[in-house]
Parts: structure tokens; sequence; C-alpha cells
């Protein structure tokens, strides 16, 4: 009977063992169940292609026609025929993989036959965040926004004209939108954070203007970089970047437009008195714009009293700052005095902010009687709170008075003259927070981009931004290579007596002093919507081109 048993039960497993392999081979023939596609919802963004391994990644959307289009300016009494070419180019990260699109509009001087003779550059804004448009449409595009002569928005729906300043006539212009502003964006399924940051920013850039420079034979044309604001710290890093051992790109000049290198100079936090005593000087300027020195000082000629501030900035000021407590009550007293007569604020008012005022105190402080506020980008500019009372203000006049003109002017001018059509919003300031280095996210002050306002409160971590000693290293390796740095009496983002002090510290030698030219204007950190400010910065510009090219 047992023996039985075995036998049956040995059948049973031999049997269900076949069963069971003769499945398997049947399910390894067979192909793989397909799952539904994932569908985007209504109003969301299509989903990224599905990768399986073995598989060939899905192909990228195709990118959207360039727009080319013919025109003719006037620049300096003569007509200037030129070809707008306007689009996006797909950009790889490191690993030499597709990463972004980056959106462009460029603007070449027809006729042109040696191109190594014609110099070009590559222009963008700061923030970071910002998109190109105010360099674009307010200072060295071919088409302007129209203003005032002192740089105030005229009426809605406002209106262009012919930019008789633009540099078409000296160097073709490539106006360049970083990821995440203007209509550049990350591709599908990318994550943008791989695009925020100090270097990632640089590098998406400078591979940008390299795959331009390919794709268009200009190596062997003088090449530039024009940046503003936080652009002045990509151009800075890109400097560096370009010349590298990847690419080789040497650079014949670079153009600094209210430069900030050394985020420390505009920090101001608890340690740092570096900042209270480089702002001095603006507020000395704006003060004295608004009537507000003491007559001995108001009736002298601006120059003159801001010789006469930062000596005593770099002098008395800052000495008695780095004495902090061991300072003595007279000593104190004099310098409350003299703070308070080149900064035009009350002698009460300097000694309870220990002789250390911020400058979103004193943008609130000045007109306070007047119950009025004056501009961060430009102390020209004034503006009013619900409440004259509070301790900062609640937005930038400067701002305020000329993002709608912009913004309208640009979405018009790029459809209808330009012939591109795009439904994506044009980011004006786009989303790149966080950025890379912040230590935590931070509410800007009013008017501020992030980053700017965290150098400004101390929102670092130990770390702060600098890339003055990239640019001297550039200008080491490379000795051909020129700049220019252009700067604002009235500009509070990034004063002009911060980017003074920062090239002093480049090459303590004094070996790079004449390779480094500083231009100054009675207007803000844009300073190109000050007619007379635009004219002069134009001739500057012009002509630090045609030394740096070799003309």
């Amino acid at each position: 009977m047992k023996t039985r048993i075995r036998a049956l039960y040995g059948m049973a497993l031999v049997l269900c063992v076949s069963t069971f392999m003769a499945f398997a081979r049947q399910t390894a023939q067979q192909p793989p169940e397909k799952k539904p596609a994932v569908q985007a919802q209504p109003g969301q963004a299509s989903p990224p292609a599905l990768k399986t391994a073995g598989q060939a990644p899905t192909p990228l959307p195709p990118e959207k026609p360039l727009s080319i289009t013919h025109h003719t300016v006037t620049i300096g009494g003569r007509p200037v025929a030129y070809t707008a070419t306007v689009g996006t180019f797909t950009v790889n990260k490191g690993d030499e993989q597709p990463g972004a699109r980056i959106f462009f509009m460029a603007y070449t001087q027809d006729g042109g036959k040696d191109l190594s003779t014609r110099p070009i550059a590559f222009v963008f804004n700061g923030g970071p965040g910002s998109s190109s448009v105010w360099l674009h449409m307010g200072a060295w595009g071919p088409r302007r926004v129209v203003m005032t002569e002192d740089g105030f928005s005229v009426k809605p729906p406002f209106g262009l004209a012919d930019n008789g300043n633009s540099l078409l006539d000296v160097t073709d212009l490539v106006f360049i939108d970083p990821v995440s502003t203007g209509y550049s964006r990350p591709l599908p399924g990318e994550n943008k954070s791989q695009f925020h940051g100090v270097a990632e920013d640089i590098a998406s850039v400078g591979e940008f203007i390299r795959l331009y420079v390919t794709r268009y034979e200009r190596w062997a044309s003088p090449k530039f970089i024009l940046g503003e604001s936080y652009g002045t710290t990509r151009a800075a890093g890109l400097a560096g970047y370009l010349q590298g051992r990847t690419i080789g790109m040497y650079l014949n000049g670079i153009v600094l437009i209210s430069s900030v290198l050394d985020f420390q100079t505009i920090r101001f936090a608890p340690g740092n008195n570096l900042a209270y005593v480089l702002f001095l000087p603006h507020y000395t300027a704006t003060a004295w714009y608004h009537k507000k020195l003491p007559p001995a000082l108001q009736s002298r000629p601006l120059r003159d009293v801001l010789e006469e501030a930062g000596n005593f900035a770099l002098n008395k000021y800052s000495v008695a700052l780095l004495k902090g407590n061991r300072l003595s009550a007279d000593e104190a007293g004099e310098i409350a005095d003299r703070l308070a007569a080149y900064s035009g604020l009350s002698r009460e008012y300097v000694r309870q902010s220990n002789l250390r005022v911020r400058h979103d105190r004193f943008v609130k402080e000045l007109l306070r009687t007047d119950f009025q506020t004056v501009g961060r980008l430009d102390s020209r500019f004034k503006g009013r709170d619900a409440d004259a009372a509070g301790e900062t203000y609640e937005f930038d006049p400067a701002s305020a008075a000329i993002q709608g003109a912009f913004s309208t002017m640009f979405n018009s001018y790029v459809r209808t003259e330009l012939g591109y059509k795009e439904d994506l919003p044009y980011a004006i300031y786009g989303s790149v927070f966080p950025w890379n280095f912040q230590s935590s996210p931070e509410e800007a002050e009013p008017g501020m981009p992030s980053l700017m306002a965290q150098a400004r409160r101390g929102g670092f971590g130990v770390s702060v931004t600098n890339l003055s000693e990239t640019l001297r290293r550039a200008m080491t390796e490379n000795p051909f290579l020129q700049v220019f740095c252009a700067n604002g009496y009235y500009d509070g983002a990034t004063p002009y007596f911060e980017a003074e002090y920062t090239f002093s510290q480049i090459g303590l030698d004094g070996e790079l002093k004449d390779r480094i030219r500083m231009g100054y204007y009675e207007a803000g950190h844009m300073m190109y919507i000050h007619t007379p400010s635009h004219t002069r910065l134009k001739a500057d510009i012009a002509g630090f081109i045609g030394r740096a090219a070799g003309k």
C-alpha cells in the first residue's frame, strides 16, 4: 500500500513540474502586455515619454521653425539693413544629452562678407530669473520701448520706435533668455533645478553660445559678452567657462552694466560692515537728487559731493565701523553728524541705526516726511505706500514704472513685426528658485529677485558668491580680454562704489588696470532708460568694442 502511494505522489509531482515548465515557455514566447499610454489632462503639459530597457527613447517633439525677417534701421544718421532671427536652440546638458530649449533673438547686419572682422555680442540681463527684454527693448536692439527722456513710461498701450542708439552698427547682437525665462524651458521630463544655479546657469548659457557660434560660422569673429546686474556675475563666469579646456573660446571683451561680482559687497548682515561703507555714496547721490542734503553740499556739483562722500566712507566711516563697541562717544557723535549730512537722514535716525543704515530702510526713510519712498533700481523715481510709518517699502517704484511697457511691447513686437508665434507666456521674470546655493527660501524685498534679497539680508550660508577671481584669472590667461563697467549713480541695487571697490581688489599689483574701464551716468540700474545717459553709454561701448576688436 505504501509503495502505491509513493508512486502516485511521484507521478503528481512530475505532472505539476511539467505543467509549470510548459506555462513558462508559453509565457516567454508571448509579447509583453501593452499598458495604456498616460494621457495628459486638459490644461496640463504632456507627460514625459516612458523609457523601457532595451528601447530607444521617444524622439523629442520638433522645434518650432526659426522666424527670419529683414528690416532697416537708421543709426547715427545712416541706414543699417539687418536680418532678425528668432527662435530656440536645443542645448545639451553636461552628459551631451538634450536638456533644454533656449530662446534667442539675433540681429545681424546685412551685406558683410568677412565675418572675421565683424564683431558679435551675446547679451543678457540678470536676476537671476530675468529675461533679456530690458537690454533688448531698452538699450541695444534695433527697436525700443517709447519712454520720456527721463525714463518714465508713457500712457498705455505704450509704443515702439526705432532705436538710434542701437549697437547694431558696430556689432551683431544675440539676445539670450536663460532657462526658465522668456520662452526658454527645460525639455519635458527634465528637472528644472539642474539649470538653476551659478555653475548650472553658466554651463547652459555657455553651451548655447558655443552652439550659436558653431552653427553660424562665427568662431573667427571678435566676440563680446554684455551682461547686466546678475548678468555681470554670469558674464564673469562665462569668461572662465568658455576659454576652458573643453571649449577654448577666447573673448575680446566683456561689458558689465550695473555690476555685482562679489555678493558680500551688497550683503547687509550682522558682522559685515562692507555694504554700509559701499552704499553710502549712493545715499549721497539720492539725497542730492531729491534736495535733502545740507545747503553746503546741496549747492555743489554732484561729482564733487560724491568724491567727498567716498573719501569719508573709505577712511573715517570704515574705520569707525571696524571699531564696533570700541568706538568712543565723541567719535560716534562725529561719525553720526557726517553720516547724517551725506545721507540726508536725521542724526537721531543714524544713531538709532547704530551708524548702520540698510538700503531697504534708507529708501523708506529719506522722504518719509513727504509720505513717499524712493526707487531701488533707480532712486530718481518716487512711490507712495499705504503706510508712511512702515519699516520698509511696499514696492520698487522704478520697477513698477517700466515693467508694463516692456512686457506689453515685447509681446506685440515678437509676434507682429518678427513673426514668431508662441502661446507660452513670455516670462519677463521666470521661476528659478531655489537657486542652488541658497541655504533656505526667503521672501524677497519688494521688487527684488530672491537671490539679491538674500544677499542683502545675509540669507546665504557660509559661502557667498564671488566671481571676481574667475574674471581675474580669465584676464590673466587671456591678455587681450578687455572689460568695460558701466555704473549709474542712482542705482541702489548694485551701487557704483561697490563696483569700484570690487575692481580695486582684482589684480592687486595693478597689472590689469589698463584693461578695465569705468563709465558713470546720472541714472540708475538701467541707465539706458535715461536718454542722455543712453546716448553717452552707446558712445562709450561702441568705442570699447572698436578698441577691443582691434579696429
